[in-house]
């Protein structure tokens, strides 16, 4: 007779994924984001601190938001757009305020477009603790660029994104790109 038991799954992946070169990142993380006081956004401490752009990854800087990369990408190179005044919801920012968010979007796709080149960009807003905005109370537009195969056998197989590049190079990457784009467009 058939044993009619159900045989648990076989356990996905690796136990650990061993990557020795975050350690650093590790010992030095809480001081990396704020030297002093959190106003509890890590978006508006950035935007209070432009003396560590470099250091908080921020890409781009104008008189009204940030282009900066997210710490934890979903792919190399995701950007966040955000503005330099903190409200939880699309709505809460006057249309002026929404035209000058989206004016920064339509600056960071072009961006990844020029550093990057990728396939597809998904852009978003995830508006509410619920809708999965880590900050919610400072709204914020994602950039993620997408190439055919970017989310390969190692999310399937062991629940992890492999990201094959530095939130360093790539910032500098970001940053290359953006001053030599802002050179060209001047008179």
């Amino acid at each position: 007779m058939p044993n009619s038991s159900p045989t648990p799954d076989p356990a996905l992946g690796p136990a650990a994924l061993h990557a020795p070169w975050r350690q650093s990142y590790v010992e030095t993380a809480d001081a990396q984001h704020v030297a002093g006081p959190s106003t509890g956004s890590f978006l508006l401490d950035y935007w209070l601190s432009p003396a560590l752009d470099l250091r908080n990854h921020v890409v781009a800087r104008t008189p009204a938001g940030l282009i900066l990369l997210n710490r934890f990408p979903y792919t190399g190179g995701h950007l966040l757009v955000a503005l330099g005044d903190a409200r939880p919801c699309l709505g809460d920012y006057s249309a002026a305020q929404r035209a000058v968010l989206w004016q920064l979007v339509d600056s960071a796709a072009d961006l990844i477009e020029r550093a990057l080149s990728p396939q597809g960009i998904n852009i978003g807003i995830n508006q509410g603790r619920a809708a999965g905005a880590g900050v919610p109370q400072h709204l914020h537009v994602h950039l993620v660029p997408r190439w055919s195969g970017d989310v390969n056998f190692m999310s399937a197989i062991a629940q992890v994104r492999v990201l094959p590049t530095s939130l360093e190079s790539m910032a500098a990457r970001y940053r290359e790109t953006w001053n030599r784009t802002h050179a060209e467009k001047s008179p």
